[in-house]
Formats: structure tokens, C-alpha cells, sequence
């Protein structure tokens, strides 16, 4: 399953879920670790900007870590304008070519990891807010089949750089999208 093609469903999936988040819930506990809701939208929006700029290839651009986007009027409809944009520039073959970088480092990794980091954050943090906020997360079964064989394949690796936990055991024949979430060190049934 190409990624590419399933960018802008992610994209999509993820913005209707921000969207979706009500303002009396960003004090609400998430899957993460330490972070609420507020917190993980305000990661997922930062760092899906900068999944954009590198695409682009452009330097990171816009507030630090420590900036709560939530705190600004029309956040909610901003991310999903910023998420349509981001999934748009990965659209571009030459955006997959070479080394690109999500921090402003030199050196890059592959663009096909980065692009691979953006796609995921979409689906994984899509499913993080909106369990946190008793939404259905629901996503194409083409962008959780990509999900599947994206985190497959950058599981390990990222699991060494502290990007994903343990991974939690799920049966084979859960539904694919309960098996993304195991994979990705997270409790399918994770509840509030």
C-alpha cells in the first residue's frame, strides 16, 4: 500500500476528529503518557506543520514545542487546513526524493521515513484523541491497511528512538486498526 495515496485520507480522518474535540474536553486524560488532550493536539499540530515544511524542504518555521495552538481562536479549523496542505506537499513525487528533516537537521533521514512519521501521526494520534474523547476513530480501511504496513516495516527502529512503546499483544484476528494500535505500544481498549 503506497502512503502516498492514503496522505490525504489521513489528513482528512485526523482534522474531522480535531474538529470534533470539544473545548471542556483538552484537560481530558489520553493513551499517551502524560499528556492530555490539550498536549497531544498541540504535538499533533505543531509537528504536522513541520511535516509540511519538510516536504517543502523549507527550515521549521513557527513557535516552539512548548506553544499551546489551543489557546488561539479557530485552532480546530487551522489544523485542518494546515493537515490538508501538509498531506498536499507529500503529493509531490520530488517531495519522497533524498533526505529531508522534520527538526531542521542537516543530515535528514530518508524522505519516505519522514513522510512515513507524518502519515502515522495522523493515524496514531488521530486514535489517541478520539478515544481520549469518546469519538469513533474512524479511518478508510486503505489508510489502516498502510498504517499496517508502514509501522511493520519503521516499528523497531522506532521503537529504539522512543517514538513508539512496548508493543501491546493483540489476537491475529482483531480488526487491523486494533492491531495498529498494539503495534504501536498502545491498549486498543484503552478507555478514560
Amino acid at each position: 500500500m503506497d502512503i502516498r495515496s492514503q496522505m490525504m485520507p489521513a489528513a482528512e480522518a485526523a482534522a474531522r476528529i480535531v474538529l470534533e474535540t470539544p473545548e471542556g474536553e483538552l484537560d481530558a486524560p489520553t493513551p499517551c503518557p502524560d499528556w492530555d488532550v490539550r498536549a497531544l493536539l498541540n504535538h499533533l499540530i505543531l509537528w504536522n506543520a513541520r511535516g509540511g515544511t519538510a516536504a517543502r524542504r523549507l527550515p521549521p518555521a513557527g513557535p516552539a514545542e512548548d506553544h499551546d495552538f489551543t489557546a488561539e481562536p479557530g485552532w480546530a479549523e487551522r489544523f485542518a487546513e494546515q493537515a490538508r496542505r501538509t498531506a498536499e506537499a507529500w503529493q509531490d513525487p520530488g517531495a519522497w526524493e533524498g533526505n529531508t528533516s522534520l527538526t531542521g537537521n542537516k543530515e535528514g533521514m530518508p524522505a519516505g521515513f519522514i513522510a512515513g512519521i507524518v502519515f502515522g501521526e495522523c493515524v496514531l494520534h488521530g486514535w489517541d484523541l478520539a478515544v481520549a474523547i469518546g469519538r469513533e476513530p474512524s479511518f478508510p480501511t486503505p489508510v489502516v491497511e498502510a498504517a499496517w504496513e508502514q509501522l511493520v516495516s519503521t516499528a523497531e527502529i522506532s521503537r529504539k528512538y522512543g517514538a513508539l512503546g512496548p508493543e501491546v499483544p493483540v489476537p491475529e484476528d482483531a480488526p487491523l486498526l486494533d492491531r495498529v494500535i498494539g503495534l504501536s505500544g498502545r491498549d486498543p481498549h484503552w478507555k478514560p
